[in-house]
């Protein structure tokens, strides 16, 4: 599915994600992450073999939900959802986090903070399916 301009804009303007993947008991684990777009696809980065990417490597659907400082035209809090399915990717995750460091915490920060971070992961997301509220729905709210 094409990523519609105005959730790529809401998504690159940092806007922090909540991640939710689904535990092996099927129960839903949520956490907050950075988040970027490469192509078509929700991109973020892990140092580390965290519950998410073990959980994503079990079963890859998942949830992203982004918040808007924008209000719709009832007064409501604009979000997005994506819905898809995730792949982990091993490596590229230092690089990928200096990317967004630029976004979420500024232009000249060092991040990760640390000499010879690990190669970490990439989690990739094709979308699949968009909703919440705002004009990246194609409908009025």
């Amino acid at each position: 599915m094409n990523l519609p301009d105005s959730a790529r804009a809401l998504i690159e303007s940092g806007a922090h994600a909540h991640l939710v993947t689904l535990n092996a008991d099927g129960s839903p684990q949520v956490t907050l992450v950075w988040a970027g777009v490469d192509g078509n696809d929700i991109v973020t980065a892990h140092l580390f073999a965290s519950h998410k990417v073990r959980n994503i490597q079990q079963d890859g659907r998942v949830a992203i939900t982004f918040e808007s400082s924008s209000r719709s035209a009832m007064g409501l809090a604009e979000y997005l959802v994506i819905y898809g399915t995730a792949r982990i990717e091993e490596g590229g995750a230092p690089e990928l986090l200096q990317r967004l460091a630029h976004v979420y915490l500024g232009p000249n920060v060092k991040f990760p903070p640390m000499d010879n971070p690990p190669a970490g992961y990439i989690m990739r997301t094709q979308i699949e399916r968009i909703s919440g509220v705002g004009p990246w729905t194609g409908r009025a709210v």
